[in-house]
């Protein structure tokens, strides 16, 4: 019969090798996730920057725009959605993105609507009376391309008109939510491995402080200031 105290070891080795195999797993979790957000995260910081510093020449794209236009027949679309008509447009003149309704329609012998995708926006006219469409397109270099994937969502707050309708903004949109919850459980996992460091314990807690204090400053503190 095992005594106390070998019953006490035994409960305190259980526990050590518990507790081994969670970092292990939670080591592993944090480099390969990490690995996966990897070029988003670039993508997304490159793209911030941009976003912060609008007047750096050389990543200028709607001044270097091309635009082009053109006009074709078409076929009267079948009675329907407005969205199930500005899909078959779309179809019949080439054309793929996301929909995005510019103007209430008030006349139903037409059809305007703007479809987008990174890196090129075409402007729909379409005149369903004289089954005649106009498309204006305009094309962007690759630094409107990653400016637009910063932003580019499908939705807008407050416009319930506008909803995601292309399959890729879904994906991305999936690709984003990935990319947030990973940097969540990125931040756990980093609290993580960081407290079972003891003798880094005080300069992580410096570290934390800090960042708390100036994310703080803006999402709480701002409210205060005169």
């Amino acid at each position: 019969m095992l005594s106390s105290t070998d019953t006490g070891a035994n409960e305190v080795a259980r526990t050590r090798r518990l507790a081994d195999s969670i970092s292990a797993w939670n080591r592993r979790l944090h480099y390969y996730t990490g690995l996966y957000l990897l070029l988003f995260l670039w993508l997304f910081s490159f793209t911030g920057l941009l976003l912060n510093h609008p007047r750096w020449s050389f990543a200028e794209f709607w001044p270097n725009r091309q635009q082009t236009s053109f006009e074709r027949p078409i076929q009267t679309p079948p009675p329907g959605a407005d969205l199930d008509q500005a899909r078959d447009i779309l179809g019949q003149v080439g054309v793929r993105g996301e929909i995005e309704w510019t103007r209430s329609r008030t006349d139903p012998n037409r059809l305007e609507f703007r479809a987008s995708r990174p890196g090129h926006i075409f402007e729909i006219e379409a005149d369903l009376q004289q089954n005649r469409v106009k498309v204006q397109r305009i094309d962007l270099n690759a630094w409107g391309v990653v400016h637009i994937l910063h932003t580019f969502t499908g939705v807008r707050i407050g416009d319930s008109t506008n909803q995601r309708d292309w399959s890729m903004t879904i994906v991305w949109a999936l690709c984003m939510d990935g990319l947030a919850l990973g940097l969540i459980f990125m931040a756990f996992s980093s609290i993580y491995m960081w407290w079972n460091q003891k003798q880094k314990r005080w300069p992580g807690l410096a570290a934390l402080l800090l960042g708390s204090l100036l994310c703080g400053l803006f999402v709480v503190g701002l409210r205060w200031l005169v």
